[in-house]
């Protein structure tokens, strides 16, 4: 659901169940300055700060407990990309395979994301 004139952050204010205040937080912390966005924007916004976030995780080496709620809020960040995405289901298929590619570069980039 969009509505004429609705910002990034009024759509995440309409997300039920609302996420825990500290995810919540991250998730808004993550988004910055796209919050203030018109909502046609949240896809894009919420794809590039999940991306910003596991970088700096997988830069960190993904080994410390405190970066646990920047990998939930990356994850309920690609959440409401697809959430956001279903309003258009001809382009699903295509925007997933999009965010997969983009998410799957990081990783494999990633001294953390290469072979064990």
């Amino acid at each position: 659901m969009t509505v004429r004139g609705m910002t990034v952050r009024d759509w995440l204010d309409t997300r039920r169940p609302a996420p825990p205040a500290a995810l919540d937080a991250e998730i808004r912390r993550a988004l910055g300055p796209a919050l203030g966005g018109d909502v046609s924007t949240v896809r894009e916004a919420s794809l590039a700060a999940a991306e910003s976030l596991l970088a700096d995780a997988l830069a960190a080496g993904c080994r410390e407990r405190a970066q646990a709620i920047g990998l939930l809020a990356a994850d309920a960040l690609v959440t409401y990309a697809f959430e956001a995405a279903a309003d258009e289901p001809a382009s699903l298929g295509e925007r997933a395979a999009l965010a997969v590619r983009r998410l799957a570069r990081l990783a494999a980039s990633s001294p953390a994301g290469g072979p064990a």
